[in-house]
C-alpha cells in the first residue's frame, strides 16, 4: 500500500503550481476545471513518492494556517534532496525568491538535516536531506 496523493486547497492556483514545479522538480498534469461546481485543480507528480493535488473554488473558507499558531491535523510536507548542502542551497534561493524561512538548517533530534520553509499559501514544507 501506499500514498497516492495529497489535496491541498490554494487561493492562487498558478502560483502554486509554479512554485512545486520550479523549486521541487514537479510535473503537472492539464487543469481540471468542472463548471458547475466551480473548481479547478491539478495533479503534481515528482520522480517518486505520491502525487499532490492542489485545489481552488471560490467558496472555501479561510483557515488560520500559522506556522506559529499551529492546529490539529496535516501539517507540513517534506521533500527529500540529496545532500546537505542541496538542503542549503535551495533554502537559500527561496529565501531569495523572496519565501519565509521558517526554520534555518539544522541537524533534528530525529536525525534529518532539514530546513522549513512557506510556501505561497503558508503552508509548511520541510527540506530534508
Amino acid at each position: 500500500m501506499k500514498i497516492e496523493h495529497i489535496a491541498i486547497w490554494v487561493k492562487d492556483l498558478e502560483r502554486s503550481k509554479e512554485f512545486y514545479q520550479k523549486y521541487f522538480g514537479a510535473v503537472s498534469n492539464e487543469k481540471y476545471h468542472n463548471p458547475v461546481k466551480n473548481f479547478e485543480s491539478y495533479f503534481l507528480s515528482f520522480d517518486q513518492g505520491c502525487r499532490i493535488e492542489i485545489m481552488t473554488r471560490p467558496d472555501i473558507k479561510e483557515s488560520e494556517n500559522s506556522y506559529q499558531s499551529q492546529q490539529f491535523g496535516i501539517i507540513h510536507l517534506a521533500f527529500s534532496v540529496d545532500s546537505k548542502e542541496k538542503v542549503n542551497e535551495l533554502t537559500e534561493t527561496l529565501r531569495k525568491d523572496g519565501y519565509i524561512v521558517a526554520g534555518e538548517p539544522r541537524t533534528t533530534g530525529d536525525g534529518y538535516y532539514e530546513s522549513v520553509i512557506l510556501d505561497p499559501e503558508n503552508n509548511i514544507i520541510e527540506i530534508v536531506a
